[in-house]
């Protein structure tokens, strides 16, 4: 009796409303095209993004994962391949940007995978993608989305000298689960990481994206929710974590849409300019609407400040 009731804690069943609506018009299968033609990956794929036909099919919208497809960490919750990565592919910025500009895409985000090897953790590819895509497509929003680079903030501040609309660090989890669910990675790290990008650049908003269901506490997401802030974090977006094989971190709990809309509310009243809360809710969903209502913000909040 106890054997069954274990494995029923192990395997928990998904709830309906994690059902995925499929859409797979031209701008879906175009895009998924010109990603193999141009030899380019994108974390939507990778990572088994479960938006991947709304954010491709109907936003225009798409998640590029530049520096290869293999990390040199290996986080228990991530499906994206773990290794010993490739050489640099110093053409890849223009690929990048001339796949943005062929399938017309309003707003990019440009994350990668961890590359712990590099001196600079990728930051002079990251920066250059970003330049490349300014140059070819200027009214495309350009999100990026590193990794910790290490916690050295030279390899920062070459990235954020690009100037990208909007710099996104996910702090992922609670700081207690850290340890476990993040490899390599450190919370606290993560806080300087995003409180250093708005002292570089003090106009460009910052964003940051929790995952729950890991068996996080109500209070514990509440506290994560202050560290954010304290730290100046803008846009916060807040998802149910997916377990994508089974040598991965299970679920521990679903939250229900009404759990998320309590979660939003509490954030948005903690001063957050923005926040996506919701069971399929990834770090990058509706990214072109956050960028747009912090520009808002900004402009409403510099207005304030000449009258």
């Amino acid at each position: 009796m106890n054997v069954v009731s274990e494995k029923k804690q192990e395997y928990l069943r998904k709830p309906e409303w994690l059902k995925i609506k499929l859409n797979t018009n031209e701008n879906y299968t175009g895009l998924k095209k010109m990603m193999k033609e141009k030899q380019l990956h994108t974390v939507c794929e990778e990572a088994k993004c479960p938006n991947i036909h709304e954010c491709w099919a109907v936003r225009r919208t798409a998640t590029f994962m530049i520096l290869g497809d293999i990390c040199t960490r290996a986080c228990r919750f991530c499906a994206v391949k773990t290794g010993l990565p490739t050489e640099l592919d110093w053409q890849e910025p223009e690929r990048v940007a001339d796949s943005v500009y062929a399938m017309n895409l309003k707003h990019v985000v440009i994350t990668a995978v961890a590359r712990d090897d590099l001196k600079d953790g990728g930051a002079a590819v990251f920066a250059e993608t970003v330049r490349a895509i300014r140059r070819k497509n200027p009214f495309t929003g350009i999100e990026v989305l590193p990794s910790d680079m290490g916690g050295v903030e030279e390899n920062l501040r070459i990235l954020m000298d690009a100037k990208p609309d909007i710099l996104n660090h996910n702090i992922e989890t609670v700081e207690r689960l850290t340890p476990r669910v993040r490899a390599r990675a450190k919370y606290q790290r993560s806080l300087e990481f995003l409180r250093r990008a708005k002292e570089m650049q003090p106009t460009i908003p910052t964003k940051s994206s929790l995952m729950i269901g890991l068996g996080e506490t109500k209070e514990e997401i509440i506290a994560t929710m202050d560290d954010l802030r304290e730290n100046n974090v803008d846009i916060m977006t807040i998802g149910q974590y997916l377990q994508p094989t089974a040598k991965h971190l299970k679920v521990q709990k679903y939250y229900h849409p009404d759990e998320f809309k309590e979660l939003k509310e509490i954030a948005l009243s903690k001063g957050f300019s923005h926040c996506e809360a919701g069971p399929l809710v990834r770090s990058s969903y509706h990214a072109d609407e956050q960028v747009n209502e912090a520009k808002k913000n900004q402009q409403m909040a510099e207005h304030a400040k000449e009258a």
